[in-house]
């Protein structure tokens, strides 16, 4: 199943959600608000997307309000910062099983989405 992580005010999420339910394939909707990425997921997504730089939304209000824009923290703190203040992931993250993407990436949704229609 196709999982997206973000917010239900962020537009590229909202994108997302519109892109796979245009295209008739049910998703997991997890607003990261509510519920964060546990280690694991955090750990694979990372994995799959390069790293958690690019998970870390280094220009986002969140970075700023916590007064983060000039701290350039290693992988591992990242890791912690993230888990502990999802509001600072870039989104969307969409994924499915082992694959991930982040942000907008309507490509690698394509790719998600005919791998969802084959089952």
């Amino acid at each position: 199943m196709i999982q997206i992580f973000g917010t239900a005010k962020c537009k590229a999420t909202r994108a997302a959600q519109r892109f796979f339910a245009d295209r008739g394939i049910k998703v997991q909707f997890v607003e990261v608000r509510e519920k964060g990425l546990s280690k694991g997921e955090l750990a694979s997504v990372a994995r799959a997307v390069g790293g958690m730089r690019a998970l870390y939304d280094a220009e986002g209000a969140r970075v700023k309000e916590r007064g983060l824009q000039h701290l350039g923290p290693s992988e591992a703190r990242l890791a912690e910062l993230l888990v502990e203040d999802p509001l600072l992931l870039r989104t969307p993250i969409v994924r499915d099983g082992p694959r991930a993407s982040v942000g907008p990436a309507e490509a690698t949704w394509k790719a998600f989405a005919e791998a969802a229609k084959r089952g």
